[in-house]
């Protein structure tokens, strides 16, 4: 068995194991629901932006109307998604991938 061989079977046996598929459940349980609710939220912005420009042209102070507020709450949730995904793979996905990175490490030596 050649070097490449083997690590094609050392990738394969850890693609298979039950520490890489709850690390691949875990990643789309957050993944996947987060990237809907986002697109949803920038989507609704888009519409109102070209369907309700009543709505969106609303003053709320001085010169601040209802679309200035919402466009800068895209910027606010896109930081906020970005802090919410970086402390939940610290927490819940990081410790399962370095502990399969340092078997398949150890594996491939």
């Amino acid at each position: 068995m050649t070097t490449q061989e083997h690590d094609a079977s050392v990738y394969e046996q850890v693609q298979t194991s039950s520490e890489f598929q709850d690390l691949k459940r875990r990643f789309r349980r957050w993944t996947f629901p987060m990237t809907v609710a986002f697109l949803s939220w920038y989507l609704l912005y888009v519409v109102l932006s070209g369907f309700a420009r009543g709505f969106m042209g609303i003053k709320l102070f001085g010169n601040v109307n209802v679309a200035l507020v919402l466009g800068l709450l895209q910027f606010v949730s896109t930081f906020w998604i970005a802090w919410a995904y970086a402390r939940h793979a610290d927490r819940k996905l990081d410790p399962i991938a370095d502990k399969l990175r340092h078997e398949v490490e150890e594996k491939t030596r």
